[in-house]
């Protein structure tokens, strides 16, 4: 027989991982970090066809770096398994690592190029080669996704993929610096 307070619990926690109020347990030990804007940008909405990837400084695993961060501060990360040509993030993966989107993203402080590739997620947007994500369980100025399930931070030295994304096409930016993964 189950107990009750248990069942009950149980729903309580199902109702707020649905709203994204459950930060799920790292394998990997990521760190909590927090990151800080350099630039302010208007935030994209969803459905838009712009969205804009800039620079913030964060603390990511004990060390302050220059990270990507989309238009509302978010971090941005990268799959190590995609490749230039295909995400390989999908069903409960894509839920908790969105995708970055746009027909027509911007970039604001950056060294590398961003391109659009037309996949399965939309105009999922890339820099240098590598598709970007959010992470569902950080919040604005954090950085909890680094390393768990084989994400990484994105960086504006993150070395170019082999081959881009043959669609979409190259966005300038300037400022070079940070590291790269």
């Amino acid at each position: 027989m189950r107990h009750p307070r248990i069942i009950l619990a149980g729903i309580g926690l199902a109702a707020v991982a649905a709203v994204g109020g459950v930060i799920g347990a790292t394998a990997g030990g990521s760190t909590t970090s927090t990151a800080s804007p350099t630039r302010t940008t208007a935030p994209a909405v969803p459905g838009t066809a712009t969205a804009t990837v800039r620079t913030a400084q964060a603390t990511v695993g004990g060390q302050s770096e220059t990270i990507l961060v989309n238009a509302h501060g978010q971090t941005l990360y990268f799959y190590r398994p995609d490749t230039a040509t295909r995400s390989l993030v999908t069903g409960g993966l894509a839920q908790l690592w969105p995708p970055l989107t746009s027909a027509a993203p911007t970039a604001a402080g950056l060294s590398g190029r961003l391109s659009v590739l037309n996949d399965a997620h939309g105009h999922q947007v890339a820099y240098n080669g590598h598709l970007l994500y959010t992470f569902a369980s950080d919040r604005v100025g954090q950085v909890t996704g680094q390393g768990f399930q084989n994400f990484f931070v994105a960086t504006p030295g993150l070395a170019p993929i082999a081959s881009s994304p043959a669609q979409g096409g190259t966005v300038p930016a300037a400022s070079p610096g940070g590291l790269g993964y």
